[in-house]
């Protein structure tokens, strides 16, 4: 085994940390332009709309929760595409992404039972919602397509 002195082992770190940075760097896809992010993004939006009409006696509990782990599906995502590189760790922000997107449904399930929002409404937030579980998930499946390695 060859004698490598710690200063030589850690150039040799830093050459392929830089190499991976400079690989993300010049990546052509941002994390703004998956489809899961375009959506989650959409949805976090609608539901930021839709909760200013709930009661202020929400404002603490149901009104911010639901904003919270809403958006959090959006952050997560854009997380976990800036960590891609290491497989675990882009699959690791996936799953959070996505039970992030499991608590938002149940906030909106809340939001219907109270009646804070229409039948109407309460479907067609949980169809987006699906939708971006689905693509949150075909993403954790896939990670080789979004340059995990």
């Amino acid at each position: 085994m060859r004698n490598v002195s710690s200063s030589q082992y850690a150039v040799a770190v830093c050459s392929s940390l830089s190499l991976k940075k400079e690989i993300v760097k010049n990546s052509i896809m941002s994390f703004q332009s998956l489809q899961a992010y375009k959506k989650s993004f959409a949805l976090a939006m609608k539901i930021f709309e839709v909760s200013k009409s709930f009661p202020k006696e929400e404002k603490y509990s149901l009104t911010d929760q639901i904003r919270r782990s809403s958006r959090s599906v959006t952050v997560n995502i854009s997380e976990a595409y800036r960590k891609r590189l290491y497989t675990k760790h882009f699959i690791s922000k996936l799953t959070d992404s996505d039970a992030e997107n499991s608590e938002t449904l149940i906030w909106l399930e809340f939001a219907f039972e109270c009646k804070y929002i229409s039948k109407e409404l309460f479907n067609e937030l949980t169809d987006e919602s699906k939708e971006v579980g689905k693509l949150i998930n075909y993403m954790i499946n896939n990670p080789s397509k979004f340059g995990a390695k």
